[in-house]
């Protein structure tokens, strides 16, 4: 492989200087992008097309000296195959068609074959790998159990979380029950995915952050968990390693560490030298800028790399990156700067004393 500075990191062995990849990277901050999704004609068919979704997962590596590509799909294709109907409202974000609300729904989910109704992502996958050449290490992901049950049992996006909630507290023998089947179709596919040529995957826990921390310990880390350990960690010659992402989780790290992945993601409201020491060198760490500094000036994104680059400290195991996907009005010339930046002034945290 051309650059696996990204793969390396992620493993804790030495690199010449910090890899950086940007959640949401291929997006609509990107006119290239705007233009490929109008060609595809709706967000669907552009998910589900592999030419478009390899077309637009190597557009930010065209502009941006990025460490690593990753797959360009949907968190919730799984709930889609699923049979809940996924479909976009302009303006209001994903929506299901059958939400799962009670005992029967719960029954009737099935836990998809990645190969079969997921056949698309793997089939993405497979051209982007083709199409990287090496150049970079490619990242697959999913949404975590209890993000996509949020989503699953609310009908889309949510406030107030009154359904979910309801079910966790009121129901939690079903709440177990989707987030069970949820577990076990996470787990085949992202092994589909990795078999297919992913070679690091994440975990995006978007919603763990608005549970109790009793809750977060049983409705989604113990299901990461069970992911964690049911994942392929070999493939090709080389180690696949695992990143959990939880936003809102900064006060759980310690726990997450222990589940055996190999890198934590830490969104901007965890300063990275306290998150450094709590986790000491059981796992890396990725993050974490406040996306909104990409609306600052030039000068004071440089700024805000050294200050990261500074609190993480010498040595590696760092992954730089937002502490959450970038904005879709933020200027590609700040991305530049900001990639640019982490490259060169990262160099000294590398060297040897």
């Amino acid at each position: 492989m051309k650059n696996d500075r990204f793969l390396r990191a992620l493993l804790r062995q030495p690199v010449d200087r910090t890899p950086i990849w940007i959640m949401r990277q291929a997006g609509r901050y990107l006119p290239e992008y705007r233009e490929t999704r109008s060609r595809a004609g709706s967000f669907m068919d552009l998910c589900t097309n592999p030419e478009f979704c390899c077309e637009v997962t190597l557009q930010p590596l065209e502009r941006f000296d990025l460490d690593a590509a990753i797959l360009f799909s949907d968190i919730l294709t799984i709930p889609d195959a699923m049979g809940l109907g996924l479909y976009f409202e302009q303006g209001e974000g994903p929506r299901f068609e059958n939400p799962v609300r009670n005992e029967k729904d719960v029954e009737m989910l099935p836990i998809p074959d990645p190969e079969d109704s997921l056949g698309y992502v793997m089939d993405a996958v497979r051209l982007i790998r083709r199409e990287l050449d090496g150049r970079v290490p490619l990242i697959g992901f999913s949404g975590s159990p209890w993000t996509l049950a949020t989503y699953m049992v609310e009908g889309g996006s949510s406030k107030d979380y009154r359904h979910v909630k309801g079910m966790l507290f009121d129901r939690p023998d079903l709440m177990h029950q989707v987030l069970d089947k949820l577990a076990a179709s996470v787990t085949a596919y992202l092994n589909a995915q990795i078999l297919a040529g992913a070679q690091a995957i994440m975990i995006f826990d978007t919603w763990g952050g608005v549970l109790t921390p009793r809750d977060y310990a049983t409705f989604s880390l113990n299901y990461m968990q069970q992911i964690v350990s049911g994942l392929i960690r070999e493939n090709e010659g080389r180690a696949v390693p695992v990143v959990l992402f939880t936003k809102g989780g900064g006060f759980w790290l310690d726990r997450m560490a222990d589940t055996g992945c190999d890198a934590l993601g830490v969104d901007w409201t965890m300063d990275l030298a306290h998150a450094r020491q709590t986790v000491g060198d059981r796992v890396a760490l990725q993050g974490n800028m406040d996306p909104s500094v990409l609306y600052a000036s030039p000068d004071r994104i440089k700024q805000e790399v050294q200050t990261i680059l500074e609190s993480y400290g010498s040595g590696s195991g760092h992954v730089f990156n937002l502490g959450h996907g970038i904005h879709q009005f933020v200027d590609p010339d700040h991305v530049k700067v900001l990639v640019d930046a982490v490259h060169e002034l990262s160099v000294p945290f590398h060297q040897e004393p």
